[in-house]
């Protein structure tokens, strides 16, 4: 991590990550935060973290030597498993429970306020750039149980606490629903700070959530 006129420069080494396809110019989601290569070696790369950037995740905890999440950005070719993620961050949450659950590990994040409405029991999030199914949502705060193959690939059961602060982007499906349900209510026009109509309610008569 090396400071770069109030910016920071940051290499990440990785055994794992194919290398192969990567140039520069390409975007690599880094612990859910979508970075550009700057720098390309062997079995490393560079990004450039603006001070933006660096306000609005929790990259200011990262320190070196730290594992982070690694994901190329998705080819049109290549199998779609999961949900949509950007790599871009809505907000910071804070681990406020965690705890053994037979194999798994259950986690309790406390989310910024104002995404909440964004997330459903049984929906999806992304938490440090993993693609997660939410076990239930209880007013700012998603319960998440994690299998042991999702704790050993990624950096869960390394580095995450009760404490512990992790990059939020919220299902992209919900907003753009959101979005089109505020216009269609105002008759097409922008709203100044819309109240939200998504609601478990409204997802499940849609066909997104069970």
């Amino acid at each position: 991590m090396q400071p770069t006129g109030g910016d920071i420069r940051l290499t990440i080494e990785s055994n794992d990550l194919d290398f192969s396809d990567v140039k520069l110019g390409d975007s690599i989601a880094s612990n859910g935060i979508c970075l550009t290569v700057v720098e390309l070696g062997n079995n490393h790369y560079s990004v450039d973290v603006s001070r933006e950037t660096i306000a609005r995740t929790a990259l200011e905890a990262l320190k070196a030597g730290h594992t982070v999440n690694l994901e190329k950005a998705m080819l049109p070719t290549t199998r779609f498993g999961g949900h949509i993620v950007a790599g871009h961050v809505d907000g910071v949450g804070v681990v406020s429970k965690l705890q053994q659950d037979a194999r798994s590990i259950y986690i309790e994040i406390e989310i910024p306020q104002e995404l909440a409405h964004y997330t459903a029991t049984k929906g999806s999030i992304t938490v440090d750039g993993i693609s997660l199914t939410t076990n239930l949502v209880r007013d700012n705060i998603v319960s998440l149980n994690i299998i042991p193959h999702t704790a050993q690939v990624t950096n869960i059961a390394k580095h995450w606490l009760v404490g512990s602060k992790v990059n939020i982007e919220v299902d992209i499906v919900a907003r753009y629903l959101e979005r089109l349900l505020n216009k269609s209510q105002s008759g097409g026009m922008n709203t100044a700070n819309p109240q939200s109509q998504i609601t478990e309610a409204f997802l499940a008569d849609n066909g997104f959530m069970k």
